[in-house]
């Protein structure tokens, strides 16, 4: 069983820094990407950044040097690094795994409990 733990959220003045993370408290054999993804209220859900194991980061074109993912393999964490807040950065982010619980198993996605963020102007 994969749980992602997740903290770091709350309030933030506009122009601020807030760090998240995220940690897989369960059994995992082995953990593909990850990331974390932005929801807003009445939109959906879309990836903010992810990382694969060997370090490789894609970003979304919003937060592109403002935002900055780091993963601790050992450690099966993930933290999100995020500077520059905007107002319209405000949502409940989540942690995302795609992850095997076994060998010959087929990788699955899962999820943090999501956490607001909330930006101040």
């Amino acid at each position: 069983q994969v749980q992602l733990v997740e903290s770091g959220g709350g309030v933030v003045q506009a122009g601020g820094s807030r760090r998240r993370s995220c940690v897989d408290s369960g059994s995992v054999w082995k953990i593909n990407a990850m990331g974390w993804y932005s929801q807003g209220p009445g939109k959906q859900r879309d990836m903010v950044a992810n990382m694969t194991p060997g370090g490789r980061a894609n970003y979304a074109d919003t937060v592109k040097g403002r935002f900055t993912i780091s993963r601790d393999n050992a450690k099966n964490t993930v933290y999100l690094q995020m500077n520059g807040l905007k107002p319209e950065d405000a949502a409940v982010y989540y942690c995302n795994a795609e992850a095997m619980t076994a060998r010959r198993t087929p990788p699955n996605d899962y999820w943090g409990q999501g956490t607001q963020v909330t930006v101040a102007s």
